[in-house]
């Protein structure tokens, strides 16, 4: 099967996805799509909201219609390295010989909902990370690789803070989106109220297997980007920099420290997802910008003049593309 064919095949196959999901889940569609291109660029969530928005319903959803193994972790104060990567046991065999025999934890997954991340200590959090980043977890000295597709995400109640433990900017830095889950409008609210409050049936169907998914997942590394478009991508990341000469006045009113070069990266990978699921063989600039906030808001760290105006960094995003022009326009 040729690239283009691929393309019109997950094209057919999104529109299979999105209908299954909103069987389950009502409205949403920004966030089940972000969910969806995090997913075939093999990136990870954190996902923040309060509680009662769906986001755990989202995902499992998610995980049944690709016919993926999910697993949920509450993560509390007391929870240690171990209960989430795994642990050694002792076992006598039948000759009386005792030996250790490594019992997997809830990492070993396909889709890992880890359940406010911040209510746990930091070793824990990096243990996480870990997995995330090198797609492993190490215990007794030795390491194991975890199953792909492997896909993290995690949550945050963005309200109750007393008691947590914040995840560092370099933490943060590890997760491709950083998903808001806002309240639904007024008519999606009450099919909410009204589909849950009686008993209904639903029937799910898987869509796509788990080798499909690994081989979207490679052609979206596959497909060609324009070189205005990395240049776009690229100067976006720069101008959140306040130090960087090229980055507007407001910038440096409002920002500490802007986005890394990981940043490049996720911009371009979400918008090469991005393009594909919408059948197109290779991204444009507006791709780019329909999934900078989402990559950027958490690379950005808002100063005290910022804070004291009320001024997210979500909003400095969205005012930079405002003022960043592309190749083609200059």
């Amino acid at each position: 099967m040729s690239d283009v064919e691929a393309v019109e095949k997950l094209k057919e196959a999104h529109s299979r996805l999105l209908r299954e999901m909103h069987k389950v889940i009502v409205g949403q569609e920004e966030i089940v799509e972000q969910l969806l291109i995090a997913l075939f660029c093999r990136g990870h969530c954190l996902m923040v909201g309060v509680p009662g928005l769906a986001k755990t319903l989202m995902v499992s959803t998610l995980s049944r219609i690709l016919a993926l193994k999910f697993n949920r972790v509450q993560f509390t104060p007391d929870l240690m390295p171990s209960d989430i990567t795994g642990t050694d046991v002792m076992e006598e065999d039948e000759d009386g010989k005792r030996q250790f025999r490594f019992v997997p934890g809830p990492l070993f997954a396909n889709i890992v909902l880890a359940d406010e991340i911040n209510r746990t200590p930091p070793k824990t959090q990096a243990a996480l990370l870990e997995a995330m980043q090198e797609r492993q977890v190490t215990a007794g000295g030795r390491k194991y690789p975890l199953d792909p597709p492997f896909f993290v995400l995690a949550t945050q109640n963005p309200i109750e803070q007393e008691g947590t433990y914040p995840l560092p900017e370099a933490q943060l830095d590890r997760f491709m989106f950083n998903i808001y889950v806002g309240y639904p409008d007024i008519d999606d609210e009450k099919e909410i109220v009204r589909s849950t409050t009686i008993d209904l049936d639903i029937r799910l169907d898987p869509v796509m297997a788990k080798d499909e998914i690994l081989d979207l997942q490679a052609l979206v590394r596959r497909v060609p980007v324009s070189d205005h478009v990395i240049e776009y991508a690229v100067n976006l990341a720069r101008a959140t920099r306040p130090e960087d000469p090229s980055s507007p006045e407001f910038v440096k009113e409002y920002l500490s420290w802007g986005a890394g070069p990981r940043a490049g990266q996720y911009l371009i990978l979400a918008a090469k997802a991005s393009a594909v699921l919408a059948g197109k063989v290779t991204p444009s600039v507006e791709d780019i910008a329909n999934v900078a906030v989402p990559v950027l808001r958490h690379r950005l760290v808002t100063n005290f003049t910022a804070d004291s105006e009320g001024v997210s960094s979500a909003e400095v995003v969205q005012r930079l593309l405002k003022e960043t022009p592309s190749a083609a326009e200059t």
